[in-house]
């Protein structure tokens, strides 16, 4: 399988925040962010791998700054880095403003998806090749990430986590 750049699986998705997208104070139900974030990664992954993929896992979702009733949203996401048959995928969020058009990020989420076949068994994914800055950040970033989860879920001993141990010692 030949490597894919980020910006190969590079997805955005606008959104117009209605008022049933909202709460009773006017801003976006987070849940409702959750879903379009979901599916947003869910596409980036799809194009990274050419294949069929499943949520493993929602990593990090952060909710800096509401987004209220009217506003457009744009969620940007990319593969962040691919291992055996999963990939993490960093979606940032931003509000556009309506008069400037100026869009400032207000959340993120780091999401993992695993490509599977038609029984749901895990298939081979493609390397990922990081390019820009930011890209090898989230790149080196996204092993740590995967360790400490996997020590949280009993599936990994803290002693085997080398590149955790980097950070330390």
């Amino acid at each position: 399988m030949k490597e894919k750049t980020p910006n190969q699986s590079l997805t955005i998705n606008t959104e117009v925040v209605l008022p049933n997208d909202t709460n009773h104070v006017g801003n976006l139900f987070g849940g409702k962010l959750m879903q379009w974030i979901d599916l947003t990664a869910a596409v980036a992954a799809q194009r990274h791998c050419g294949r069929v993929v499943v949520t493993a896992s929602v990593n990090q979702v952060s909710f800096d700054k509401p987004i209220k009733q009217n506003s457009v949203i744009t969620m940007e996401a990319k593969v962040s880095r691919a291992f055996t048959s999963s990939m993490e995928v960093f979606v940032d969020v931003f509000v556009e403003d309506p008069v400037t058009l100026i869009k400032t990020k207000c959340n993120e989420a780091i999401l993992t998806f695993v490509a599977v076949d038609q029984n749901g068994s895990p298939l081979p994914v493609p390397a990922l090749l990081p390019e820009t800055e930011q890209e090898k950040k989230r790149f080196d970033g996204a092993l740590r990430r995967k360790q400490l989860s996997l020590i949280l879920a009993g599936r990994m001993k803290p002693s085997d986590a080398n590149e955790l141990k980097s950070i330390f010692f």
